[in-house]
């Protein structure tokens, strides 16, 4: 039996450490970690972890949102999980339990996996409510663009591409800013400045 740590995170911003942390506390013989958002389908790491499952063998979440996103990924992620003889365990939701000795496991998934669902809509219904408040009030913009006109390295990145003495490959490797990224702000600054 091993103690199988599964972490996720939605963004590229955002930290593991606390998870990992927490799951680490208990002992784990293995933690899989990913940063993606997003469904079941997109995970790489949770694949491998499932493909990797032997029976016996407990996976630790630090809450259920880490490991599933809607209601029916969790019964299809709990099936596979059940099917090969292993175990869920969540830090945050301790009702759950997948042994059969248990019989009120699926009804508790079923309420619990509703009950997140619910939660998920709420703040998406609560965002878009938000959005628009704010567009009748003149005070929504969008997402913020990462590199917005002050941004220093696409600002250097469009200064050593007017000087012409570098290739974009170049440029690119010192600014680190990507040739689409690179062309793009080429483009807009062309289309606004002829003289480009």
């Amino acid at each position: 039996m091993r103690k199988i740590g599964y972490v996720r995170v939605s963004s590229e911003d955002q930290n593991q450490k606390r998870q990992v942390d927490q799951l680490n506390e208990i002992g784990m013989d293995i933690v899989y970690q990913e940063k993606v958002s997003g469904s079941t389908m997109n995970r790489e790491e949770l694949k491998k972890m499932l493909n990797e499952l032997h029976k016996g063998d407990i996976i630790y979440v630090t809450d259920l949102t880490r490991i599933t996103r809607s209601t029916k990924d969790l019964f299809l992620l709990v099936d596979e999980i059940r099917n090969k003889g292993a175990n869920l365990k969540s830090l945050k939701d301790t009702w759950l339990d997948l042994s059969e000795d248990n019989p009120y496991s699926q009804f508790l998934i079923t309420v619990m996996g509703g009950v997140n669902q619910l939660e998920r809509d709420l703040i998406r219904m609560r965002q878009r409510e938000g959005i628009e408040i704010a567009k009748r009030e003149g005070k929504f913009k969008g997402k913020l663009k990462k590199y917005h006109k002050n941004h220093v390295g696409i600002n250097y990145a469009i200064k050593l591409y007017r000087e012409g003495n570098m290739t974009v490959n170049q440029i690119c490797q010192i600014t680190n800013i990507s040739r689409l990224t690179l062309y793009r702000r080429i483009s807009e600054e062309k289309s606004k400045n002829h003289t480009f």
